[in-house]
């Protein structure tokens, strides 16, 4: 073994204890900044594959797939059709051929999954619109998402069709019905740290757990370029590249396009009277900025933060968004509103916003939050009412009167 790949195998296991060492909190807690930079330490340890040996001496490295935006996860191919898949958190996942064994050699740590893959247990919701474009539902055996919660049409088909079940939400799986289906993996999301047991009961029925970081991508197609992690894990790798090609595609014709110097506020009125607005570094003010528009708040939050959104009072809402060309309302966690004046209703203050007297008033579909690979449509939508035009053919925005 030389001396560089110890160096690496040392760094991934102090990386991997410190980010234990956060994982029990919750990604809103005063911990995230620290965990949010050792990911992105983590990352450079996941980008030296070249430089490193096989992780078994019955493997031989061949090549690493090419990854344009995303930095949380990595995939390399050995020969005989092996791949392995490596997340941010230290998670690691080989993927072994239909008809090939697992290495006798290989570490206990990384999860083994035999082609083809199926029964896995989904519980990521934004994963779902990924798995529907690769045309990987057959996969998927259980679901953290009711029937009636999906907006994904063939999900809803599935679960209808009893292909997929109901398996419970990330917190309260239903271990009975899980272990009976023979899960191969559970595929979770960042709410996942908020019920550690969760993962050690799931572990003890001998079920892996990976969680998808997709939402800690800075870059909005980072997020859509996780669906060629996915594509790898089922073998769907040409259907991946096209998918993502597809909405860079979109996202390179309106950053191509007219840009504009207009403000935009996206904000979401909570239960308790709070506005909930996006953070300067999430990507939905990425989005706005590709579009050709500006983000009214442009230094909120803080960036070594993984929080996506904070919370503001009425008052300073008022005071940072008032003048904002556009406002746009996030249904996706209550349904949305019909008008302005059932938005109003919510927060009177909005009454004497600039863009409401202007009517220039969004909402997004409630669907948007289960499109992952909606990124690019979304970015044309904001573009395109930036601009005044094309109203009628917008995909996830449609405006209040």
């Amino acid at each position: 073994m030389t001396g560089r790949r110890k160096i690496t195998i040392l760094y991934c296991l102090f990386f991997a204890g410190l980010l234990g060492l956060c994982s029990c909190g919750s990604p809103s807690s005063d911990s995230t900044g620290n965990q949010k930079a050792e990911l992105e330490s983590e990352q450079t340890v996941l980008n030296q594959t070249e430089d490193t040996e096989s992780i078994s001496k019955e493997l031989v490295y061949e090549s690493s797939m090419e990854l344009l935006y995303a930095k949380n996860f990595s995939v390399d191919y050995y020969e005989g059709g092996y791949k392995l898949l490596s997340i941010t958190d230290g998670t690691q996942i080989l993927v072994v051929p239909e008809g090939k064994e697992t290495p006798e050699d290989l570490n206990k740590s990384v999860i083994v999954m035999q082609q083809p893959v199926k029964n896995l247990y989904l519980v990521a919701s934004s994963v779902m619109d990924m798995f529907d474009k690769l045309d990987a539902l057959d996969t998927i055996r259980l679901s953290g998402q009711k029937e009636d919660g999906w907006y994904i049409e063939a999900a809803r088909k599935a679960m209808a069709e009893g292909d997929i079940l109901y398996a419970g939400k990330y917190n309260k799986p239903d271990y009975e019905l899980i272990t009976s289906e023979n899960c191969s993996l559970a595929i979770e999301n960042r709410m996942i740290s908020h019920s550690p047991e969760v993962i050690e009961m799931l572990e003890d029925f001998g079920i892996p757990v990976m969680t998808e970081y997709s939402s800690y991508e800075s870059h909005p197609l980072g997020r859509v370029e996780w669906i060629k992690f996915f594509g790898a894990l089922v073998g769907k790798e040409k259907e991946a590249e096209k998918a993502f090609d597809e909405q860079v595609a979109l996202l390179n014709d309106v950053t191509a396009d007219e840009k504009t110097d207009q403000t935009v506020a996206f904000f979401f009125v909570t239960s308790n009277g709070l506005i909930q607005v996006r953070q300067s570094s999430d990507y939905i003010p990425k989005m706005i900025e590709l579009a050709g528009g500006r983000y009214i708040f442009e230094n909120v939050g803080d960036s070594s933060s993984a929080r996506s959104t904070i919370n503001m009072q009425i008052e300073e809402f008022y005071d940072g968004a008032k003048d904002a060309d556009f406002i746009i309302y996030n249904s996706s966690i209550d349904g949305g509103v019909n008008s302005i004046e059932e938005l109003i209703d919510k927060c009177p203050v909005l009454a004497d916003f600039k863009a409401v007297k202007e009517r220039n008033v969004w909402c997004t579909t409630n669907d948007m939050y289960q499109q992952s690979m909606s990124i690019g449509y979304l970015t044309k939508d904001i573009h395109s009412m930036l601009l005044g035009k094309g109203e009628e053919e917008m995909t996830y925005l449609f405006r209040l009167e």
